[in-house]
């Protein structure tokens, strides 16, 4: 079994973070390490506290992760602090693995996960080496310092001024927007963008963005392609949707 290095917060409430990550490999057939980078306090409804792990401790986690053979892929969420960005960034200089980032900005409960200055550091010293960004339409907008896009060109542009800033690959993801159909774009240097479409749904879930992330990591540590991954983890987060409205979910 190939397994993905999960570097990111812990989320009390199980909706979101390292818990929805480790589920979603288990669901994959994939193996899950972890490298904790915060314990947050959360409910459904609101962010209480968040107690950061020091940057050593993550950087011994991470080095202690990459000693292992299974090790197919990174999937990196919440960070917390410019310090642990940096700490990460210098944790993965010599690995060749493939990493997807999710720039985890806020809490879906409302609070901000990652200040100013640790957004700067994400966009310095990670992002040119990521495989693939997976921002929201709001965290994009964010990391840019503009408004958030609405249509679809101004979306796509989005993504290729995330791309221009050193990603190799950027997966805007949709589920902010509006229209019935929920179209993430996964745009990349010289190709045309790849759009992955799928009915909205007409409710919320937590913790949507954390596992498509994580089943797009999943994906590429079995070897498949980047855009093979992202189709294959639209389908588990769709199918997510699906199996919540068929039990009456909506959170």
């Amino acid at each position: 079994m190939r397994a993905v290095l999960l570097i990111g917060g812990t989320d009390s409430s199980g909706g979101a973070g390292l818990v929805r990550d480790v589920y979603t490999l288990a669901q994959l057939d994939t193996g899950a390490l972890c490298a904790v980078t915060a314990v947050t306090v959360q409910t459904d409804t609101r962010l209480e506290g968040i107690h950061a792990v020091p940057p050593a401790i993550v950087s011994a986690q991470i080095a202690a992760a990459l000693t292992n053979a299974q090790l197919g892929a990174v999937k990196i969420g919440m960070l917390g602090s410019a310090a642990v960005v940096r700490a990460v960034a210098s944790g993965l200089a010599a690995s060749s693995l493939p990493v997807v980032l999710d720039p985890v900005l806020a809490a879906s409960a409302g609070g901000s996960l990652l200040a100013q200055d640790g957004r700067q550091a994400l966009l310095e010293y990670l992002l040119p080496r990521v495989t693939v960004l997976t921002p929201n339409i709001p965290e994009a907008a964010a990391l840019l310092s503009l408004p958030p896009a609405q249509e679809e060109g101004a979306l796509l542009g989005q993504a290729q001024a995330l791309l221009a800033r050193g990603a190799a690959a950027v997966l805007l993801k949709g589920g902010h927007g509006t229209g019935a159909q929920a179209t993430d774009y996964l745009v990349r240097a010289g190709r045309a963008p790849q759009l992955l479409r799928a009915a909205r749904a007409p409710h919320a879930l937590r913790g949507t963005g954390c596992a498509l992330a994580t089943a797009v990591a999943a994906g590429l540590a079995a070897g498949l392609e980047l855009g093979e991954a992202c189709v294959r983890a639209k389908h588990y987060v769709t199918g997510r949707f699906q199996q919540a409205e068929a039990r009456g979910v909506s959170q």
